[in-house]
């Protein structure tokens, strides 16, 4: 016979027997975190990583969750954004852009998977590409061999230019080497480079205009997170003055620029899903080579074309992976 001090240490040890729903992480489900600059009605690269892990059987209320922060491009955010995910605890939290460091900040506990537009090494998120040697790893969209590429692209697009402007931040981890690469690239086809640094708010304002007194004849931008947030300004700059820019991202056309050529994106942040699976089933992210881009695409902008009157050469065209109407 079941005593009356007994049934209450029963119900009273009830919610330990039977969690309530919405009481604690269900056994099963795995918390990953996403941060990143941007606005979330801007991001072209949430989806693609939901996708990949929708692939690999990780569903959304069943057997993941997923905490995503937005800074809606203001860097000055990130510190607080990522301070308040490692509060929740998340098993792997995933950074777009310059948000790595602001993570690594709050915590060098929780393996972190990072899509990168820079040097993973260089900016200290890994000892080396095949060994990470840490608690990161991720994708790196950096690529000199396209950095070249597309110099070649902007001379075969414009054959007449003479004069190249470089738009570019100098604290993007492996920019020295894109520049070496395009200065190198720009000298086998006779062209003359001129290097606008990009360190501060406003420094773009006036990088933009200098160039007509320096009568600059093409833009050529190096592709990373803040570059991206201003490509409209560069798209504006450029239909106006009648000259064109190139850049290795297809948000830089999508956004009124003429041509890009670069890694496919949300392929690479699609692929991040396989570095989630592999750490949530025992891998040590130190023991997960980072990877480069593995596809590259072309997106040409018709109407971007059209407006600075210029005819895109056949020769370009047929290579297009994408064309914006």
């Amino acid at each position: 016979m079941t005593t009356r001090r007994e049934t209450l240490a029963l119900l009273a040890s009830a919610p330990a027997l039977f969690p309530i729903a919405g009481w604690a992480q269900q056994p099963g489900t795995f918390k990953i975190g996403w941060i990143s600059l941007d606005h979330p009605d801007e991001s072209p690269f949430y989806e693609p990583l939901r996708a990949g892990l929708r692939d690999l059987g990780y569903v959304e209320g069943k057997n993941l969750e997923l905490l995503p922060r937005w800074a809606g491009g203001a860097p000055e955010r990130l510190d607080a954004l990522a301070a308040d995910l490692v509060s929740q605890n998340p098993r792997i939290i995933i950074t777009q852009g310059p948000s790595a460091r602001a993570v690594r900040k709050a915590s060098a506990v929780i393996p972190l998977v990072f899509g990168l537009s820079g040097d993973p090494v260089e900016s200290g998120l890994v000892e080396s590409l095949a060994r990470p040697g840490g608690n990161n790893t991720g994708v790196s969209f950096l690529s000199l061999e396209l950095v070249g590429k597309r110099m070649q692209m902007l001379k075969e697009l414009a054959p007449a230019i003479r004069r190249v402007a470089i738009l570019t931040r100098p604290d993007h981890p492996g920019e020295k080497r894109e520049l070496q690469a395009s200065q190198a690239a720009a000298k086998l086809l006779g062209l003359e480079v001129t290097y606008f640094p990009i360190v501060k708010p406003g420094d773009l304002n006036e990088a933009l205009a200098l160039m007509p007194k320096s009568r600059m004849e093409a833009i050529d931008v190096f592709p990373d997170a803040i570059m991206l947030r201003n490509s409209d300004q560069i798209a504006a700059y450029s239909i106006k003055h009648k000259v064109p820019a190139i850049s290795g991202w297809s948000q830089f056309a999508d956004r009124g620029n003429i041509i890009t050529y670069g890694p496919n994106l949300r392929d690479c942040f699609r692929r991040l899903a396989y570095y989630i699976d592999r750490i949530l089933k025992g891998a040590k992210p130190a023991d997960l080579p980072v990877e480069l881009p593995t596809t590259v695409e072309m997106v040409l902008n018709l109407k971007t074309a059209k407006a600075l009157g210029i005819t895109i050469p056949q020769s370009i065209l047929v290579r297009a992976n994408r064309v914006i109407e």
